[in-house]
């Protein structure tokens, strides 16, 4: 990471096992259904997401592994965004029981505020979901 990226992590604690929570968040198809978009396209190892507001990102789905929960995706094509890498994993805590991590390292930083604020209310919308751990 260079002086100009900008690290973003939050976590939530879910009341759910790891593998119900992936099977929910883990399709790259459904982003919107949980993180604050409004739709959501995918074609290959491409995906297009749709904000609130009607900006559309373009991202490159890097890696979905089902083994380890994980899901990489890097925006694409923007010419605000020079760098980016984001990512969330669903870690088993106990049977009923699971963390989720969201991340991202984003240039240029400021943009990176936005973001924090979207993975936020997504996690918020999978605790209300799933419940508190």
């Amino acid at each position: 990471m260079c002086s100009s990226d900008l690290s973003v992590r939050r976590h939530a604690v879910l009341a759910a096992s790891a593998d119900a929570v992936w099977a929910f968040i883990g399709r790259p198809e459904a982003l919107h259904e949980w993180f604050p978009t409004s739709a959501t396209r995918v074609e290959g190892n491409k995906r297009w997401v749709t904000l609130p507001s009607g900006i559309v990102f373009e991202e490159e789905i890097v890696l979905v592994d089902n083994d380890l929960r994980r899901f990489q995706y890097s925006i694409v094509n923007n010419p605000l965004i020079t760098k980016h890498l984001g990512m969330f994993d669903v870690i088993d805590v106990a049977p009923d029981r699971c963390i989720v991590i969201y991340s991202t390292d984003i240039e240029p930083e400021v943009l990176g505020l936005a973001i924090g604020a979207a993975a936020g209310s997504g996690l918020a919308n999978l605790e209300k979901k799933f419940g508190k751990g």
